[in-house]
This record gives structure tokens, sequence and C-alpha cells, in this order.
């Protein structure tokens, strides 16, 4: 890649602005861990996979669609 393309100075100057910080990489692993923490413990614990636990393998298709059709009958009361 050329030293003087746009691509090459815009990957330069990220990778010199993020060796150069001090403060900015304690926040970004802050940030790293919130995000670990939202997506995979939060995941784990509170969402519980619904499909699997109460529609049979192969049949997930037909019990959402049940669903969506008692929910809606239910909500036209």
């Amino acid at each position: 890649m050329k030293k003087n393309s746009f691509l090459y100075r815009a990957y330069d100057l990220y990778v010199d602005g993020f060796r150069n910080m001090t403060l900015g990489k304690t926040l970004w692993a802050v940030i790293l861990i919130k995000l670990f923490i939202i997506f995979v413990v939060l995941k784990i614990f509170f969402f519980p996979n619904f499909l699997k636990q109460n529609a049979s393998k192969g049949g997930e298709a037909d019990f959402v669609a049940t669903e969506f059709v008692e929910r809606a009958g239910a909500g036209n009361e």
C-alpha cells in the first residue's frame, strides 16, 4: 500500500492515536468489559432460550406461528 494513499494515512492516524493513549486505554477496557457483561453474562442468566424449552426440534416455526395467532386473537377480545 502506498504511504500517500488515503487508507494508509487513515490507518496510520488510528494506530498512532491508540498507541499514544493513556486514559483512553482504560476507558476502552471499561467499555469492552461492559459489553462482555451485557452480551454474555446477561444472556446466559436472564434470557433463556424460550424456543428450545417450549418447541419441539424442527417445529420452531410452527410454534412461533401458533403463538402469533393465539396472541393476536387474545388481543381482539
